[in-house]
């Protein structure tokens, strides 16, 4: 029955190639070029490609179509690529004339004037244009050879760069550590009882310094939402999704995407990704796409892991914990105290014969799976997620190339395994038990990679951002952080790589903290710790224990407090009933009452940004300043919705042109989330990107100048002085302080 169900939950998540997909996606694509729609274009287009038969003509296509919005975008490097992808699929002889003008543009565009030429005389020569494509020459070889006068007047010295060099940033100083991989010489690793596997600081930290760089032992996509798909349904999906935006491998940011042979899930940035996964894990995936998209991406981590190991890795520490087990449980029991290991961490879990800790397949093996404390269903569910996965790898034929045995060729189809038998293999049945001890472990090690990603189109002068989730990964060194609820390191990604820093000064002897979610300034006490529980210990640290403290409140339950519909004081719980704390006033009102207002001016709020992102700034305006008015008669003035409502404002002031405007709102909010994150917040500083933004655009210069000092000394701290962030900033500033004498002054 389990297997039935499973099946028909795998026919909605759709990863074979289907033509029909490809030409609706191909004629959506067509239809919104028409419009001038490149962007939109240019991911339909993608989709199609990802759908077609490789070798089809059809691709050749739909690369072909692709590089025309890539054009048009002003993407030329990637536009000749694209160019280059539909000639070698074969593109039709009859419509290369068209192709091969567009290459010669980009050439062009690309001052790359010879080729350019080379082009335009094969066409003039040897083939035969209509109209429309003849007037596309000759206006290109008029460009040309205007380009060429011009080249010739400019041959004189480039002259020396002006100091552009200061908007690299200055290189950070990094000592690596001798016994931790990927970690700072300035930590150290310690173990106890009571806190396990810690970093501890070896010598004192500043804020901003570089602690860990580590790249991602593995990393799975999160696909992202999509549509539900009804049983017999036809429509697909346009919208993008991560699996759209991001490379499957390498996890950057897609333009034009390389689609994978064999289905039409895993997209690349490259070739040379494309072919790297697929090596490494994505020939025994391909065909598992459904399963696993069904299955979930704690399934998929543990699938790649072990893939990524190679068996006979695998088999050795499996075999091995099967004598160690009570060890593997209770680490503790088999290490020596810290005061006998000779080297300091020689008899600690995870490292190797040489005292040494490496971001390697051992160290994660050694991460706790917490056998004991999942509760039975939960383990038997996971047993029976892993067991699927396996007995579709014995049926679809993949056992060897699990066992690494065979290397099945790109996009063919694997062979159907002669076993009919239900019994696993001995092998996948050892490949089954340590990937059950991946499921289990990344309940309390899983590390969400996060991305900054753009809010609406990202097309005006104020770019808004906020975090979302992109990958699940493992990285051993990372998980040796322990949590608190106020840490005092930031994480950040590139791409697969995480590097933490120091977010505040750490004193020698001091524990690097690690927050794994639940941060004291977000939720109270009691939520943090109900959250916490998933990792089976209860938080002690500095915040919890403050809060937990008799008569203490937290933070956050004063800050987003309903206020008195009558005298806007602090409204006071007493059960479900809220009762105003002004004794003079005495009103009451229910939690419900209240709760469901908050909850209406939330749907009034989005309809308002709805309103925005159709072109209707005005209405947007109206509602959100009625909004306003209504949120100050029962909110608290520092509840965190006041303070975006500020924000929402300002980014239709700045949509419309009106600067002053969009920074005044903005400057409210920036108060309201000093409040509640603290002054150098990752969160303040992301906020202090935008009124930069605002202020640039609005000439304010020495306010300008003033705000993107404090923005980079913030936002360095958290991502490094090489972030994209950092650049946009210190591009501001250096063409702020270009301008004339005079307008400095004035303004």
């Amino acid at each position: 029955e389990e297997e039935a169900a499973l099946v028909r939950l795998c026919h909605r998540a759709r990863t074979d190639k289907e033509p029909e997909a490809a030409s609706w996606y191909r004629e959506q694509g067509n239809r919104e070029f028409k419009r001038g729609q490149y962007q939109a274009a240019l991911r339909l287009y993608s989709k199609a490609a990802s759908h077609e038969p490789p070798g089809s003509p059809e691709v050749s296509v739909c690369f072909a179509n692709r590089s025309a919005a890539l054009l048009h975008l002003g993407h030329f490097e990637v536009c000749l690529e694209d160019i280059a992808r539909a000639e070698s699929h074969g593109y039709p002889d009859r419509l290369l004339p068209k192709v091969l003008l567009r290459k010669a543009e980009c050439l062009l565009c690309l001052e790359r004037l010879q080729e350019a030429q080379d082009i335009l005389r094969v066409l003039e020569s040897k083939i035969a244009l209509d109209g429309v494509m003849t007037t596309h020459l000759t206006r290109l070889k008029k460009l040309s050879q205007l380009k060429v006068k011009l080249g010739e007047k400019k041959r004189c010295p480039e002259p020396a760069q002006e100091a552009r060099g200061d908007i690299q940033g200055e290189p950070e100083v990094w000592e690596e550590n001798s016994r931790i991989s990927g970690a700072s010489s300035s930590l150290s690793l310690r173990f106890d009882a009571e806190r396990g596997r810690h970093l501890v600081a070896s010598q004192d930290i500043v804020a901003g310094q570089s602690l860990v760089k580590e790249e991602a032992f593995v990393s799975v996509l999160c696909p992202g939402e999509s549509l539900p798909l009804q049983d017999g349904d036809t429509a697909w999906d346009t919208r993008a999704t991560n699996a759209d935006l991001y490379c499957h491998h390498c996890l950057r940011q897609l333009l034009a995407s390389v689609p994978c042979q064999g289905c039409s899930y895993a997209k690349y940035c490259s070739q040379n990704c494309a072919d790297v996964a697929w090596q490494q894990y994505h020939r025994t995936e391909c065909s598992l796409g459904a399963l696993l998209l069904t299955l979930g991406v704690f399934c998929h981590v543990a699938l790649r892991t072990v893939l990524l190991a190679g068996f006979a890795e695998v088999s050795r520490l499996v075999e091995w914990s099967h004598h160690g087990e009570k060890n593997l449980q209770n680490p503790e029991a088999g290490c020596k105290p810290l005061s006998d290991a000779g080297d300091g961490s020689r008899g600690i879990p995870g490292c190797g014969s040489n005292g040494q800790y490496q971001s390697s397949y051992q160290a994660l093996f050694h991460l706790l799976p917490h056998t004991e404390q999942h509760s039975p269903e939960h383990k038997f569910l996971c047993t029976l997620s892993v067991v699927a996965i396996c007995k579709q790898l014995q049926a679809a034929g993949l056992e060897a190339a699990v066992l690494n045995q065979e290397s099945p060729q790109q996009g063919s189809k694997p062979k159907t395994g002669e076993k009919t038998s239900d019994e696993l293999s001995p092998e996948l049945k050892t490949v089954a038990e340590a990937m059950l001890r991946h499921v289990l472990q990344l309940q309390c090690n899983a590390q969400a990679i996060t991305v900054m990603q753009e809010l609406g189109p990202g097309d005006g002068a104020v770019v808004d951002k906020k975090p979302v989730r992109l990958a699940t990964a493992f990285f051993p060194v990372l998980s040796l952080l322990n949590h608190s609820c106020c840490p005092n390191t930031s994480v950040s990604f590139n791409g697969t790589a995480a590097t933490v820093r120091a977010s505040q000064p750490i004193s020698s002897g001091q524990e690097v903290l690690h927050c794994y979610g639940p941060h004291w300034c977000r939720m109270r006490v009691a939520e943090r710790q109900q959250l916490l529980s998933q990792y089976f210990f209860e938080c002690h640290c500095q915040g919890c224990l403050k809060e937990l403290e008799s008569g203490v409140k937290s933070v956050v339950s004063i800050r987003n407090s309903f206020c008195c519909p009558k005298c806007q004081a602090q409204m006071q719980e007493e059960e479900d009933t809220l009762c105003c704390s002004n004794e003079a006033c005495a009103t009451s009102a229910s939690r419900d009452h209240l709760s469901g207002r908050l909850q209406e001016l939330q749907q009034q709020i989005k309809k308002a940004l709805d309103l925005l992102g159709v072109g209707k700034a005005d209405q947007a305006i109206k509602m959100l300043l009625k909004c306003q008015v209504d949120a100050g008669t029962f909110l608290s003035p520092e509840h965190l919705l006041m303070g975006e409502m500020e924000d929402h404002l300002a980014q239709v002031y700045a949509t419309l042109g009106k600067w002053q405007e969009a920074a005044r709102h903005l400057k409210k909010s920036i108060e309201i989330v000093e409040m509640h994150h603290g002054p150098s917040s990752v969160e303040t500083g992301h906020e202090l990107f935008k009124l930069a933004q605002i202020l640039f655009n609005g000439f304010a210069v020495s306010e300008a100048l003033s705000t993107i000092q404090r923005a980079e000394g913030i936002l360095s701290v958290h991502f490094g002085p090489q972030s994209a962030q950092i650049q946009e900033l210190q591009e501001m500033k250096a063409c702020l302080s270009e301008l004339p004498r005079n307008i400095l002054q004035r303004t």
